[in-house]
């Protein structure tokens, strides 16, 4: 698609449905702030009540069940929260957990939400082993991939794997049920550099579940992933994309991306679009990929069905994706929208200063590459002025992780 204005309208009219964001994560605060800041009503709910959505100036929060352990009375706090609104109001989720939610309630909300009609299919991309078997029977270009249930298995694939290569849960959230002091709480991945490596994962996550994602990693430094944003109408058309080249992420070398920039790569569009086109998707989707350094081709590292962090970056390349999906579910004609070409760097404030720590201390980056990364034009994900107790935290975090690094540094140099 080529650049152009956007020529949908700017901002809400009278009678337009209000918004319910599923997570007040920061992913749920900037799909608020998002449709916020166009005129529409929106909210958000969490059963977590430490998320900045519970701080925000963009909109209330509500404390909801978990629908994990509760989903019937998830099912009937979201039945309440429609009345509440006083219409039916457009549902839009900002997390994994709330896309298999609304998969798995999809019939019943239908009365009380306007759902994407993609509901269903946002379900099978929210859970690894669907997503790599939809990825494989579509040809997506992917890693070496196995799924494993037992001991055996495991080392089936660690006899043949080509190290490192990773170990990752069926859904991320089954890692954050370990103790705080446990290797894999709240971690997405485990890497191993042997196959003994491999087994002792799989021995930490098999307390949890015995079902495990077994992948070789995708050779390559972090500059060649790729991250492509999208939103696709109800009938599966393209209405809006832009793509991203990662700078820095946190961990080094696997984890989600501190700092991203705008590029013009027409073969991980074709890949991304071609392998959503193909599946009938319909809805918001971010798909990571990282070009592989053993044979030049783009593969899929992990697809988001949902709002997104690094999706909050299209915006400021003139994408709007939460705004066009919010017109397309209340029956607008939207017409495609395509990057806007203007140069910028978008960066997770909070995530980029243990990062840049992290990547002096590997030898990735100068100083001098670290100032130039933050020459303006610069957006930021979890820094805006307006929402100023949300900024505040980061912010005091961010102090903190400097001087402790600092700390560390100064503890290391011998005494003269």
């Amino acid at each position: 698609m080529a650049a152009s204005r956007d020529p949908n309208p700017a901002r809400s009219e009278p009678g337009w449905p209000p918004a319910v964001i599923a997570g007040a994560s920061q992913t749920g605060v900037l799909g608020m702030r998002a449709l916020v800041r166009r005129g529409v009503n929106a909210v958000c709910f969490d059963f977590e009540t430490r998320n900045p959505g519970f701080r925000s100036v963009y909109g209330r929060a509500y404390v909801s069940p978990n629908p994990d352990t509760d989903p019937q009375g998830w099912l009937q706090f979201m039945i309440r929260l429609s009345r509440e609104l006083g219409a039916k109001p457009v549902l839009i989720p900002s997390s994994d957990l709330f896309v298999s939610a609304i998969a798995a309630q999809a019939g019943a909300l239908a009365d009380y939400y306007i759902c994407s009609p993609g509901a269903p299919l946002q379900g099978l991309l929210a859970t690894k082993q669907t997503q790599y078997d939809l990825a494989a029977q579509h040809g997506m270009p992917m890693p070496k991939t196995r799924f494993a249930a037992t001991v055996d298995q495991v080392r089936a694939f660690a006899a043949d794997a080509r190290y490192p290569c990773l170990l990752k849960p069926i859904h991320f959230r089954e890692w954050e049920q370990f103790p705080a002091d446990h290797p894999l709480y709240c971690q997405k991945i485990a890497i191993a550099q042997t196959p003994a490596d491999l087994l002792q994962a799989y021995e930490r996550a098999s307390a949890i579940n015995p079902q495990v994602i077994l992948q070789e990693i995708i050779e390559g430094v972090d500059r060649d992933k790729r991250v492509y944003c999208s939103c696709y109408d109800r009938n599966g058309r393209r209405i809006g994309s832009a793509i991203f080249r990662e700078l820095r992420c946190r961990p080094t070398g696997f984890g989600p991306a501190s700092v991203t920039e705008p590029i013009d790569d027409p073969e991980t569009d074709r890949v991304c679009d071609g392998f959503l086109q193909s599946i009938g998707y319909s809805g918001i989707c971010e798909i990571e990929m990282k070009y592989d350094s053993r044979d030049g081709r783009v593969k899929i590292i992990e697809a988001n069905p949902r709002l997104s962090g690094s999706g909050d970056a299209a915006p400021y390349a003139g994408v709007h994706l939460c705004w066009l999906h919010y017109l397309d579910l209340i029956g607008c004609k939207v017409t495609p929208v395509a990057a806007n070409g203007r140069d910028f760097r978008h960066i997770v404030f909070r995530n980029d200063i243990d990062t840049i720590r992290a990547y002096r201390q590997e030898r990735l980056i100068t100083w001098g590459e670290v100032i130039r990364s933050y020459k303006p034009p610069l957006a930021f994900l979890d820094v805006d002025l307006r929402d100023w107790r949300n900024t505040a935290k980061v912010l005091r975090h961010s102090a903190r992780s400097a001087l402790a690094g600092v700390a560390r540094t100064l503890l290391r140099k011998p005494l003269a």
